[in-house]
């Protein structure tokens, strides 16, 4: 029994149908991937750009700021150089003050002699340099001696007044750096003698010599006074 025209085109139709559904659904598939993957590569360049976008803008803050950090630091530089300036002109008028009033201070005959006084006792404890008048220091010697055997007897006191290496216009100088140095010998001298004084091997001997060196010294002023007893 053959197939009737209507049946092949019947069944030509439904071949066709279900072809043309698979052909939309290999479609439909393959748009879906390609906006997958569309989605995917836009999402990376955008990320890519955003990127580059924050690292630029994140660049040029830094730049910003290290310039307002040198701005800065250029303004309390200028700010810090005028103190100095102003610090170093107030200083310079002050000491040009002072010399004019010393100057004019030396000058009087009956207000120098006191305060001359009164600056060495306030630099009492120093070695000095003092200017021409050498007669009227000396003069002012008594005076501090006295003042010193009232005021501190329990203090020894001992002052030596240089007319050598004189200075001008009446001014004096108060020269420590000599004394600070002797001091910090001794004291360095003192820490070693303790130290020395603790090695009970060392000790003996030393003490031994300088006890030696001190009857030698003693000798040699008793024959120094007997030969010359003026």
């Amino acid at each position: 029994m053959g197939i009737s025209d209507n049946d092949v085109q019947k069944q030509l139709r439904h071949m066709m149908a279900f072809i043309e559904q698979e052909a939309n659904e290999k479609a439909e598939e393959i748009d879906a991937k390609a906006e997958e993957e569309f989605n995917i590569e836009k999402g990376r360049l955008v990320q890519q750009q955003r990127t580059k976008i924050l690292e630029y803008y994140e660049k040029k803050e830094k730049q910003v700021e290290l310039q307002r950090k040198i701005q800065s630091s250029n303004m309390l530089n200028q700010g810090r150089l005028k103190c100095l300036k102003a610090r170093e002109d107030h200083l310079h008028n002050v000491l040009e003050e002072a010399r004019m009033n010393l100057n004019r201070i030396s000058a009087d005959s009956h207000r120098y002699p006191s305060i001359l006084k009164g600056l060495i006792l306030q630099a009492r404890g120093f070695s000095f340099a003092f200017a021409n008048p050498g007669r009227l220091v000396q003069q002012q010697r008594t005076k501090i001696l006295e003042y010193y055997e009232k005021k501190e007897k329990q203090v020894e006191l001992q002052r030596k007044i240089q007319s050598s290496n004189m200075l001008n216009q009446g001014r004096l100088k108060c020269l420590k750096a000599r004394e600070d140095h002797l001091h910090n010998v001794l004291e360095e001298a003192r820490m070693n003698l303790n130290r020395i004084s603790a090695d009970s091997h060392r000790y003996p001997s030393i003490l031994k010599g300088l006890i030696l060196q001190a009857r030698v010294i003693w000798l040699r002023e008793l024959f120094r006074a007997f030969l010359d007893p003026a």
